[in-house]
């Protein structure tokens, strides 16, 4: 049995991971080839705020996910790529966007299903 201490590390990471906004951003970032500037990020992830989006990136790039290179550019730009570590999520994302995919009418008959029943 692992240790509580374990067991709250593990959580505060795959809280972060499995944020919708980490998925979706990652996402945008493996659409673009694993790379992508600040902004290109922001359009891709519809929804997103600049600060929210801030957050996530700074997160995602202090557990090693993503890594960040400043251009100085005029403008000056920010570039984000996929680590080694944040390629190795692919395959578990996959996984979960195919599960989604197979079981989508399943959720969707559920869902109507519990509406139905709740406004009896």
């Amino acid at each position: 049995m692992p240790h509580r201490s374990e067991v709250e590390r593990n959580r505060l990471l795959l809280d972060q991971v499995a944020d919708k906004w980490t998925i979706l951003i990652l996402g945008a970032l493996c659409e673009a080839g694993g790379k992508a500037r600040f902004n290109a990020i922001r359009r891709a992830v519809d929804g997103i705020s600049q600060k929210t989006l801030t957050k996530c990136l700074r997160e995602l790039e202090r557990n090693g996910i993503v890594e960040r290179t400043l251009h100085d550019s005029a403008p000056i730009s920010v570039e984000y790529k996929m680590s080694a570590l944040g390629h190795s999520l692919k395959k578990p994302f996959a996984a979960l966007y195919e599960w989604a995919d197979q079981h989508i009418a399943e959720v969707e008959a559920a869902q109507r299903s519990f509406d139905k029943a709740r406004t009896r």
